[in-house]
């Protein structure tokens, strides 16, 4: 294999590159492999730990190591530091023209959409099954997590890092309304029980559900999915997207309770900056309870640049598993439930450069570029088991994440029809919200799911 790289002949150098259009890894001298994220290295810069890791450590580390092997190479990072979706519809035009960078990132719910497309193939077909299989990381990935980058049961990538969703809680306002430091609920009613009690201390929004249409897909992974799997469903199951269903029902019934007991703030839903203010509120100590995922505890409220640092967090804040609606009601018959998302890195089909690309991913996949990328950004989950094993040991939340949460917990659907349906999801909240019966809002979502993916594949009850 090295033989065939010393083609790769040129000057060694690394370097970045701002967003252009760079033709699949091509240069000058036609030696170049290139990688792309949505990041950028810059003060306040979109994902800027990622980015500088990719520059200072990803790119010269790997220079040396095939430098090590024989092997002359050209490295560049093609950064970007832009809204999610105009970084789809950037990546998905150069895949599709055959442009843009060898190594590619891709938020994992991308995946079928793309696979659908044509715009990315398996790994197996452009790297060979043997050499795909040979990688001794996959030992180390669990399969839920394997599943960000595949499918159809087809591995299309590499996962990088995933989450996981939880029910947060402040332990001084669980005092003050006479509760558990160490709750943790077992069903719903539960949850509102606790909800119920909080509403005893003033000047706080007991429960935060994230609701409505303006807090977007934080809506639907942080709220309608996790309590679907709660009823033991999944958005999409047999062949077929949940429409108007009674478990579909039983989650907004539960929105219902929520807010017409006036445990959540139905107006805040509605603010187009909800989601931001929800964290701002909770960071203050005026919210009990809230569903996140391990985000909000590494990158919203860390004492350390968190966006809303709370400096009595690591006291403070205290976490539950989120319950299934009832015990053993869950997906799989679980008692406990959560939704994981996160994303990962695919080849360019029309790279020139296969079997350097396939080289690099697995190199910014190996133990020693996930621990660096954790000493330069912070602990976070990454899809390697034995490197959270190591990483996470001082972090009691994400350490609980990775051993807790992960077995139990589900994705969304990486089908290209799940955009519709998760609006349409954030639709039927925010109908209820704002005092639609859950029959109408239901009748409603199971009509515009209908309208979207077509009424052979929508199950309803």
């Amino acid at each position: 294999m090295a033989s065939n790289w010393r083609l790769f002949a040129a000057v060694v150098s690394v370097s970045s590159l701002l967003v252009g259009g760079a033709a699949c890894g091509s240069d000058s001298g036609g030696d170049t492999v290139t990688i792309t994220a949505n990041a950028i290295n810059s003060a306040g810069g979109k994902n800027a730990a990622e980015a500088k890791w990719i520059e200072d450590w990803v790119i010269p580390k790997f220079v040396a190591q095939q430098q090590a092997k024989g092997v002359t190479v050209k490295v560049k990072f093609q950064a970007t530091g832009v809204p999610d979706e105009d970084y789809k519809s950037r990546i998905a035009k150069d895949l599709k023209t055959g442009t843009g960078a060898d190594v590619v990132s891709l938020d994992g719910i991308w995946v079928g959409e793309f696979a659908e497309g044509e715009q990315i193939k398996p790994l197996d077909e452009l790297v060979g099954a043997d050499r795909v299989k040979a990688w001794d990381g996959w030992q180390h990935i669990p399969e839920t997590v394997r599943q960000l980058t595949s499918y159809n049961g087809t591995q299309y990538g590499i996962p990088q890092e995933t989450d996981g969703r939880v029910l947060f809680f402040n332990r001084k306002l669980f005092q003050q309304a006479g509760m558990p430091a160490d709750w943790q609920p077992t069903s719903w009613d539960q949850v509102l029980e606790a909800g119920r009690k909080l509403k005893a201390v003033p000047g706080i929004t007991p429960v935060q559900l994230n609701a409505g249409t303006s807090f977007g897909e934080a809506t639907t992974t942080q709220g309608v999915l996790p309590l679907l799997a709660g009823t033991g469903s999944t958005l999409f199951e047999n062949g077929k997207w949940v429409g108007n269903t009674a478990k579909l029902r039983r989650v907004l019934d539960f929105y219902r309770a929520t807010y017409d007991d006036k445990l959540g703030d139905a107006e805040l839903q509605q603010d187009a900056k909800g989601r931001e203010k929800s964290f701002e509120k909770f960071a203050k100590g005026q919210v009990g309870i809230l569903l996140e995922s391990d985000y909000f505890w590494r990158g919203v409220l860390n004492p350390r640049g968190g966006s809303f640092p709370m400096a009595e967090r690591d006291t403070q804040v205290g976490w539950a598993k989120i319950p299934a609606a009832t015990p053993g009601t869950g997906v799989h018959n679980q008692d406990f439930v959560s939704v994981s998302g996160g994303g990962g890195r695919v080849i360019n089909p029309k790279s020139k450069h296969v079997e350097l690309a396939w080289e690099l991913l697995q190199f910014m996949n190996s133990p020693e570029a996930f621990s660096a990328l954790i000493a330069g950004g912070g602990p976070r989950i990454t899809a390697r088991q034995d490197v959270n094993a190591d990483a996470l040991g001082e972090d009691p939340m994400l350490t609980f994440v990775s051993e807790q949460i992960l077995p139990i917990t589900s994705l969304r659907p990486a089908l290209p029809e799940y955009t519709k349906a998760s609006k349409a999801l954030a639709q039927a909240t925010l109908d209820v919200v704002t005092g639609k019966s859950t029959a109408d809002a239901a009748a409603a979502y199971g009509k515009a799911v209908e309208e979207a993916v077509g009424k052979d594949k929508v199950a309803s009850d």
